[in-house]
């Protein structure tokens, strides 16, 4: 096993195609193909099967790609880290984002981080808590902003902010940030939520047994975008922090109230690794990370978001 193996067989489980995944390499076809061969014969396993319309990953393929992923990671912080200038902070640092809040902070941590620290080079990476933690765990990510409600040994974490979750819906669902939604309410209307492992779907979860509300599910999402869609189609009313679909509610093309009786919050905490070192270069990148997220609740760009951290 070699990289230029690991390389191919990364770049065909992308793409589904050994074509396509030739172009990309700059390689020709059946270089692509006998590296897959040789990876196929080191390690005793057929890795795709070879369809009709492309290339599927068998059962031990998939296993391979989580490891491949890492040891490409590795092997790429580590090129970024040993070709920095002397006395520069220089690295590369791989940041998770949750999708409701990814808007609001991408472009100040990017921007901030290249002025400040020109050296380090970013990644941001998008997923929903579980798939974070799970990123966080395994060495995917750095770094992350995360619902308070996971827990993992692996994982320390500390709170920065509480945000309300409010009942979102139509221009004309007459919802009114002055005027909170009794969750008891929310069984008179259809709902598109999250699926149960979701972070906010859990909290609204609780919330209906303790009080025994029975909610009227219309349909299961697991895509911010998905459930936005859908809620401007007039399939639902949602249960979302404002910041989700801030530009919605700003332009008036949604209507938002928040949850009361009782009311419900999300708390958002910055997560990082505690099995294994989390280098000098990563901890400028975090604490910019913080930074600029509290920049953005002070200023009002996080609406009804309220700072914890220090």
């Amino acid at each position: 096993m070699d990289l230029k193996q690991l390389k191919a067989f990364l770049t065909v489980a992308d793409t589904g195609n050994v074509t396509k995944a030739a172009e990309m390499l700059h390689l020709v076809q059946p270089a692509v193909s006998r590296q897959l061969r040789l990876l196929e014969e080191d390690l005793g396993q057929i890795l795709f099967e070879r369809e009709r319309h492309g290339m599927a990953l068998t059962e031990a393929g998939k296993s391979l790609v989580g490891y491949a992923r890492r040891v490409m990671l590795e092997l790429d912080r580590a090129r970024t880290e040993m070709t920095g200038r002397t006395g520069n902070i220089t690295g590369l640092v791989t940041i998770g984002l949750l999708p409701s809040t990814i808007d609001v902070l991408a472009s100040s941590v990017v921007s901030t981080i290249a002025a400040r620290y020109p050296g380090i080079r970013l990644r941001i990476a998008m997923g929903y808590a579980g798939t974070l933690l799970s990123w966080l765990d395994n060495g995917e990510i750095d770094a992350g902003l995360l619902y308070g409600v996971e827990r993992s040994v692996n994982v320390e974490s500390r709170p920065l902010i509480e945000e309300a979750l409010w009942v979102i819906g139509q221009a004309d669902a007459g919802l009114r940030p002055n005027r909170p939604t009794p969750l008891a309410k929310l069984s008179r209307h259809p709902l598109v939520l999250p699926s149960p492992s979701h972070g906010i779907r859990t909290i609204v979860d609780h919330a209906c047994a303790k009080n025994k509300v029975q909610l009227n599910i219309s349909v299961e999402v697991n895509a911010l975008s998905v459930q936005r869609s859908l809620v401007h189609g007039g399939h639902g009313w949602t249960i979302l922090p404002p910041i989700a679909v801030a530009e919605d509610l700003r332009s008036g093309q949604l209507t938002g109230s928040p949850l009361s009786k009782p009311n419900l919050a999300r708390t958002i905490v910055l997560a990082l690794p505690t099995n294994r070192e989390t280098p000098p270069y990563v901890r400028h990148a975090i604490s910019t990370l913080e930074e600029c997220t509290k920049q953005a609740v002070m200023s009002g760009a996080w609406p009804q978001a309220r700072w914890l951290g220090k």
